[in-house]
């Protein structure tokens, strides 16, 4: 029996039909056992034997493909491939997949979410009052900011319609969509900071993309929210801009390393999450079905 491993963490949990449609169709499964994002010995003990593997966020560079002597396919549950050495699964003859749609909306949806928070400081206030601090603090209105998105792929264009009911001016900034399109503004990355209210970030680069000079390109009392990689804005930068009050707020949930341990964590002015950009039940399930079928088209091709 062909044996496939799924290394994310939730897989099936809130519906077992993407398991179903493996075991249908004759593959043995065994799902992670930690709980948690693997480590690289862990890997490759669970998948030595794997045909083929679903995906999270743990490494597969080209030490850890090459010790995977059966592997055929690799199926990403998610749309990053940072982690993977697809360089490596290219000369060993491995196929690689995401699955780009599933998590558009929720990534967007979540991105809006947070921008409201910040706006508002829920997250603030909530735990002032569990604190027994009753305090009203005055926010800001979302209607009519300019927000400047950095990457205009699905899921940056997905954020910009979901905010023009908000009437917001937006910009955008991406190297790979050269057209400006129409009623919003295409703008360099050093003009949009400096335009922008709000930036959001949705790029599919791990290159930091935002350090001390680009920090501090982003206008006084501006927010920031990342929900793209970690890696692409500087933390210890962050940390600074945010204790001066040189940015008003932020929201963060993508990290250099997970999960975060770092100084963020001290600072009232920001909002953490765990990586949950994809975390709404439909969504998952909608990934996880896209994925085995990406999985089982792969290694039907591999026997073609």
């Amino acid at each position: 029996m062909r044996k496939v491993i799924i290394t994310t963490t939730s897989f099936g949990e809130y519906d077992r039909e993407p398991i179903d449609i493996l075991e249908k169709a004759g593959f043995g499964t065994l799902l992670n056992p930690y709980g948690r994002k693997l480590k690289k010995d862990e890997v490759i003990d669970l998948c030595k034997d794997a045909t083929g593997i679903i995906a999270g966020t743990e490494t597969l560079d080209a030490a850890i493909i090459k010790e995977l002597t059966r592997l055929k396919v690799i199926s990403r549950c998610g749309t990053g491939l940072d982690t993977v050495d697809l360089d490596a699964a290219k000369r060993l003859g491995i196929k690689v997949f995401i699955t780009p749609n599933a998590p558009t909306l929720a990534v967007a949806e979540l991105t809006i979410g947070l921008i409201l928070n910040l706006m508002r400081k829920t997250s603030l206030m909530d735990r002032e009052i569990r604190n027994g601090l009753w305090k009203k603090r005055m926010g800001n209105l979302l209607c009519e900011k300019r927000i400047g998105i950095i990457g205009f792929g699905r899921i940056g264009k997905k954020v910009a319609e979901l905010l023009k009911p908000f009437g917001c001016m937006i910009a955008y900034t991406d190297p790979f969509v050269e057209d400006e399109l129409p009623g919003l503004k295409r703008l360099y990355i050093e003009d949009l900071l400096k335009w922008a209210d709000i930036v959001s970030i949705h790029a599919s680069t791990s290159n930091k993309l935002l350090g001390e000079k680009e920090m501090r390109l982003i206008k006084k009392g501006a927010w920031l929210v990342n929900v793209s990689r970690g890696g692409v804005v500087d933390e210890e930068v962050l940390y600074r801009v945010l204790k001066e009050d040189h940015l008003a707020g932020a929201a963060i949930d993508v990290f250099e390393h997970e999960p975060y341990v770092g100084k963020l964590r001290e600072l009232e002015n920001v909002i953490l999450a765990p990586h949950i950009g994809s975390y709404a039940k439909e969504a998952r399930v909608k990934m996880e079905k896209e994925a085995v079928e990406n999985l089982i088209k792969g290694l039907s091709d591999a026997k073609n």
